[in-house]
């Protein structure tokens, strides 16, 4: 089961009330954190709490938006070189999805700043696909990875070979 922690902006897109459950993600990368952004087109940025991965999908429909979440992840998962078998199990876990309120303070501010980043990327190349933006993003060194891999392009391959061997 997936846990995704949505904003109030997120939260009030998707028109429904979150979950109350100290429930977590059953996911090897655990829960995700999600908002949205009021660009144009409109984007959904989820973050990963512990790889701090970012993922930007298009919010629109926002009704299916966390449905559609899978989908993207396992193209960014690919593109960050994550097997197919690693991949096909997390996809296969997300199935079963709630959505709860932000729990965790530190990853909303560095979803507030993966913003800020990103609108600077795309004002300087505005057809970038937001694939390309995701994996831009990800190369941000993030000050809670500092004592770790710096990046989250970095936990997340760290954790890759921990599930997957070298």
């Amino acid at each position: 089961m997936l846990i995704v922690h949505g904003t109030k902006r997120l939260l009030d897109r998707l028109k429904t009330e979150p979950h109350q459950t100290d429930e977590r993600s059953t996911t090897a990368l655990g829960d995700w954190y999600a908002t949205a952004f009021f660009w144009r087109p409109q984007v959904a940025l989820f973050v990963n709490e512990s790889t701090l991965l970012p993922v930007l999908i298009p919010l629109a429909p926002a009704t299916t938006v966390i449905a559609r979440f899978s989908g993207i992840l396992g193209q960014v998962l690919a593109a960050h070189g994550a097997s197919p078998a690693f991949i096909t199990a997390e996809l296969t876990e997300m199935r079963e999805w709630r959505v709860t309120k932000t729990a965790n303070r530190s990853v909303v501010g560095v979803m507030n700043e993966f913003g800020y980043l990103g609108q600077v990327y795309r004002d300087d190349s505005p057809e970038q696909p937001l694939l390309m933006l995701s994996l831009r993003l990800s190369e941000t060194p993030c000050s809670p990875l500092y004592k770790r891999h710096v990046s989250p392009d970095r936990e997340l391959a760290a954790l890759l070979s921990e599930f997957e061997g070298p």
